[in-house]
């Protein structure tokens, strides 16, 4: 039995599944395109650095190619540990049988006699700050890392278990580096290795990275060892965040759904804690009563709403009304905002939809956008357009003493944009300064509905935007609109991939951000409306027998 790093972060029902050659594998999901664009993404990323490091750090580069057989993968990474070379890249490490490991790692850096792994990622490792211990991105000598005065470890921690399983391969070949485990990642930035000391006590309850690792790893070899020699399973179906992209999620939603799995209502480890105390269907939760003390602490739901969530599932109901009347901040004049990014990248575009009373500036939707493939000094200039407007919006109407508030679902994305917009495009003319943003968004102008959307409604399906708001008789013009769609329509429209820049994407990309913006534009005033009292209160219901 040898699993690779990318186990110890993967649900258990997931790694029993791989591994139990009964298992049906007819009815698994295509693989999802997002994710399969995000894989090809990281793999032009890696190219992109390799070439640069190649390049630009000192002789001793080497590289085991890519299109090599497995075995002679890793004879040639063997070959070239055995000479020392001091930059081995896109090694394949020597398999550990007696610790069923096996895998790769991106970049293995000869130091102190020995190797430390790096890897390469495509997503942001560091954040504004200081205390991360980095090396310039071309000086990859480990004694030269240094608390970085400008940069804080941003919390990634699969990156962490992936080097420390490279660390026990290493080790399980003679050839790690002595002293404490210690690994480097290159970011999306590309300006500086950030290295970890994985024997650092850094995470929950005391634990060190290589420690969290090794519990984790021998668990799954368990798990998979079991399904393999058809022992009795030692993880079995429950629903999880990882569920909505596993291509197995079929099968097990089949499953939890013949027994009424509690899971479906709450997942995670409060599924797990009721499971524990006798409350294993969504039946057993709904005949609980929501008065009374809860059978077992639950993290992510409070008790009620859980027993409550239970009955709306039992009656096939997406929405129940909190309370008997809803209520939802509302001014004269209003302005609903979408932002869309490229991952990690950059904000691309800001939409915006102004309705309410007349002050003077056209109504209706408003797009402010760079077609410049992200990251781009002319988000800067986007940006500052869209909060020019936005200002002038709100000064005519506080000049005509009428009220404004503006509408987002889910704060967090445009919060940070935002705020990283007025950092890095900082003395670019029109761009607010960081005080100004969080000025504005810690004031009673900025309103987050999916806040609203929480604290008036239980929603037994989600709290999504494309979940909630055909509630309110809204639909997207668009039969494929995504977050996720939305990246490969912005890879087209600005010709990442080398074509040709395709302005029909772009049509479609605002076309998608309009409905957004109406979309929750839709929502407010439906939750003003008498049609709200359609929706079943939670008061009315009562457990199923």
């Amino acid at each position: 039995m040898l699993l690779d790093a990318g186990v110890v972060s993967r649900c258990r029902r997931r790694v029993h599944l791989e591994h139990d050659t009964a298992a049906d594998r007819s009815s698994r999901r295509a693989p999802d395109p997002g994710v399969e664009q995000r894989m090809v993404d990281a793999a032009l990323h890696r190219r992109t650095v390799a070439d640069e490091l190649a390049r630009r750090v000192p002789e001793g580069w080497a590289e085991v190619p890519a299109d090599l057989p497995a075995g002679d993968r890793a004879r040639h990474t063997e070959s070239l540990l055995a000479a020392g070379a001091p930059f081995i890249w896109g090694g394949l490490l020597p398999v550990d049988p007696s610790g069923g490991r096996r895998g790769g790692m991106d970049l293995l850096v000869r130091t102190g006699g020995g190797y430390v792994p790096v890897l390469v990622v495509r997503h942001k490792v560091t954040d504004p700050g200081s205390g991360a211990r980095t090396t310039p991105l071309f000086d990859l000598a480990l004694r030269a890392a240094r608390r970085d005065p400008l940069r804080k470890v941003r919390a990634q921690p699969r990156d962490q278990l992936r080097l420390a399983h490279a660390v026990r391969l290493l080790q399980a070949a003679g050839v790690a580096a002595p002293g404490r485990a210690t690994g480097g990642v290159v970011g999306l930035e590309t300006d500086v290795v950030l290295w970890h000391d994985l024997d650092a006590r850094s995470w929950p309850g005391g634990r060190s990275a290589m420690a969290e690792y090794d519990s984790r790893f021998a668990d799954q070899i368990a798990v998979a060892t079991a399904a393999a020699t058809g022992a009795d399973p030692l993880a079995l179906p429950s629903r999880v965040t990882e569920c909505r992209s596993c291509p197995w999620w079929p099968t097990c939603e089949a499953a939890l759904r013949s027994t009424r799995d509690v899971s479906l209502v709450l997942r995670g480890e409060d599924a797990m804690a009721l499971r524990a105390v006798g409350v294993r269907t969504v039946d057993d939760l709904a005949a609980l009563d929501v008065s009374a003390d809860p059978p077992a602490p639950l993290a992510g739901t409070a008790f009620p709403d859980a027993v409550l969530l239970a009955r709306a599932w039992q009656r096939d109901l997406s929405l129940v009304r909190r309370h008997s009347a809803i209520t939802v901040p509302r001014a004269d004049v209003e302005v609903d905002v979408d932002m869309e990014s490229f991952g990690d990248a950059g904000a691309y575009l800001w939409g915006c939809l102004l309705t309410g009373a007349d002050i003077g500036v056209r109504p209706g939707y408003h797009a402010f956008a760079t077609w410049e493939p992200v990251p781009t000094a002319d988000e800067g200039r986007s940006f500052a357009e869209f909060w020019g407007w936005f200002g002038e919006v709100r000064a005519r109407a506080a000049g005509q003493g009428l009220s404004f508030r503006a509408y987002c679902y889910n704060e967090q994305a445009e919060n940070r944009w935002m705020l990283h917009s007025a950092e890095r495009f900082a003395g670019t003319p029109g761009v607010p300064t960081i005080a100004a943003v969080h000025a504005f968004i810690g004031s009673i102008q900025w309103v987050d509905l999916f806040a609203v959307i929480s604290a008036e409604f239980l929603c037994a399906r989600g709290k999504g935007l494309k979940t909630i708001a055909p509630t309110a008789g809204f639909s997207w013009h668009d039969p494929s609109a995504s977050g996720e769609n939305s990246m490969r329509w912005y890879r087209d429209a600005v010709g990442m991939d080398g074509a040709e820049p395709d302005g029909t994407q772009r049509e479609r990309l605002l076309i998608y951000n309009a409905d957004d913006v109406r979309a929750t534009c839709t929502l407010r005033h439906w939750m003003s409306s008498a049609a709200v009292q359609q929706v079943p209160f939670v008061g009315d219901l009562t457990p199923l027998s």
